[in-house]
């Protein structure tokens, strides 16, 4: 197999009812082949749509990394009745091309156009998904020109919504599928799916809302069907936005979190308005990612995740979006990972309230990445949008709350094939850091509280430049200057033995030493990616 280019296998979301499903069964490529025009630039609904062209994914990923479909002469190649067709020499090519595009079409029974209407458990579309992995295998392995035997095969699950519960519950619940095919899944990528549940005002779907299959998104139901009721890593924490160990790295898992539920149009609005701020108008933000656990229940690890002011579907929606697309192939194709975390040493705050007790603040933190001479982000977070992490005055002094003062941000992908300018050879990025906390309140028992006028603590913007060398082997050359420093934050030289076995770890450190004020540093932790 040509590496990294493994077939990649789509999982489409929830379908809500009768209707719905036979929407998804009438379409080929169950809508991830759509496309869009417009996209939002601003929080503000009333500001005019700006025009942008994204073509699909589908499309796309044909276009720019030679891949196809597996539809020939109307018939689908995965169905067993299929057979290649003869050439003209008598001869037959089996199997299908590794740069596959394949669609898990798990409504289709559920059709009222080829089924009985009716929708199945989550349960039977992981099993179905089982069955399909082996079946792609089979043809992969089945063409000479891949020279790949079944133990070797690899290929990637892409998932929106509840596909994404589909892609876990086969990955995580051992009753659910086929061990060495679980193994032969390479890398998992997730748009906008409850990973720890949906909520609606605040509270969590109930267990006993069967109608039209809602209660999949119940976190009881969930642990169930995900194979960890009854795991430390449910009971202690009743949370099921955690990856097990020994069952999928989290290292391997990408999940893209949609920050706009202003443009999501279901029911009329009232899903956005239930779900409320801090959600794509479906899935609330804290809930759309998931991380690694350890044996006790304790999440050590995030996956991969980046923020995009995109809605859980629709016409702004979070597929069929730039933002999401390119986050997709650098995670699938890229070179270089960089996962992004945020270290506070300690803040300082405005004059009046130095020396007092009992402050309180909440301390918002924006970040953007964007690629060198793009207008998209492949990561934003913003207060505007709902997506900033946060922090109170207390996490970030308290000695007790010490491991509160490290945030992970985001994880960015870089990758050789995605450079826009061909005379430069770096591969580089911008990096926008905002600290801001709206005011400051001082509590006092028997008199009324005194508020204090917040502001920016920190605003800068730095590149990053990642340089390969000349000569294979030898290290990339790495450097961090913030837009308003007249030099170089930050320097490293990253060997290639270094990016390949295992992470190096570069600290960008920023300061306001003013009153109101903030010292911490940028924790890069780079490593290559992919083989080669």
């Amino acid at each position: 197999m040509d590496a990294p280019y493994f077939p990649i296998i789509y999982v489409r979301g929830y379908a809500m009812n009768a209707g719905e499903r036979d929407e998804t069964a009438a379409d080929p490529f169950c809508g991830f082949n759509l496309g869009s025009t417009t996209y939002r630039a601003t929080p503000d609904r009333h500001t005019p749509p700006k025009k942008f062209i994204f073509e699909s994914p589908v499309l796309r990923l044909g276009s720019d990394h030679g891949y196809r479909d597996i539809y020939e002469n109307g018939l689908d190649i995965l169905d067993p009745d299929w057979a290649p067709p003869v050439a003209h020499d008598g001869t037959q090519e089996p199997g299908i091309g590794a740069r596959s595009i394949v669609v898990y079409r798990y409504y289709d029974e559920g059709s009222r156009l080829f089924g009985d209407g009716q929708a199945d458990t989550i349960e039977q579309y992981a099993r179905g998904l089982s069955d399909l992995i082996g079946r792609v295998r089979d043809l992969v392995c089945a063409r000479p020109a891949n020279a790949v035997a079944p133990a070797d095969f690899r290929c990637y699950l892409v998932a929106h919504s509840m596909g994404g519960l589909v892609v876990r519950a086969f990955l995580q619940n051992p009753d659910l599928g086929d061990k060495p095919l679980r193994k032969s899944v390479d890398k998992v990528f997730t748009y906008g799916t409850p990973h720890n549940g949906i909520d609606m005002l605040g509270l969590n779907v109930p267990k006993w809302m069967g109608a039209n299959d809602i209660n999949n998104f119940n976190r009881e139901r969930m642990a169930g069907y995900l194979g960890i009721a009854g795991s430390p890593v449910y009971t202690r924490s009743q949370r099921v936005d955690l990856l097990p160990p020994s069952t999928f790295p989290a290292s391997r898992f990408f999940c893209m979190v949609g920050t706009n539920r202003g443009d999501y149009e279901v029911a009329m609005g009232l899903s956005r308005t239930f779900s409320g701020h801090g959600s794509d108008g479906l899935v609330r933000i804290e809930n759309a990612t998931v991380w690694g656990a350890n044996a006790k229940g304790d999440a050590v690890e995030p996956a991969a995740c980046a923020y995009a002011y995109r809605s859980h579907s629709g016409t702004y929606g979070i597929v069929n979006s730039e933002e999401g697309y390119q986050n997709l192939t650098r995670f699938l194709f890229g070179d270089v990972r960089v996962d992004i975390w945020l270290d506070i040493d300690g803040v300082t705050l405005p004059e009046p309230l130095q020396g007092k007790s009992d402050i309180r603040a909440l301390y918002q933190i924006e970040f953007l990445a964007s690629p060198r001479g793009k207008r998209w982000y492949l990561t934003r977070r913003l207060a505007e949008e709902d997506s900033p992490a946060c922090r109170t005055h207390q996490e970030l002094t308290d000695p007790a709350a010490k491991d509160r003062r490290s945030i992970y941000l985001s994880t960015v992908f870089l990758s050789n094939s995605a450079r826009v300018n061909r005379e430069r050879p770096s591969l580089a990025y911008a990096m926008t850091l905002n600290v801001r906390t709206p005011d400051y309140q001082q509590v006092k028992s028997f008199w009324p509280d005194q508020h204090y006028e917040g502001n920016f603590l920190f605003r800068d913007t730095a590149v990053i430049e990642l340089v390969p060398p000349k000569v294979a082997g030898e290290a990339w050359q790495f450097t961090a200057t913030w837009q308003g420093q007249p030099v170089a934050s930050a320097r490293a030289d990253l060997s290639f033995k270094q990016l390949k076995q295992g992470k190096v770890q570069v600290l960008v450190p920023f300061e306001n030493a003013k009153s109101p004020g903030i010292k911490g540093k940028v924790r890069l932790i780079v490593s290559g990616w992919n083989e080669g």
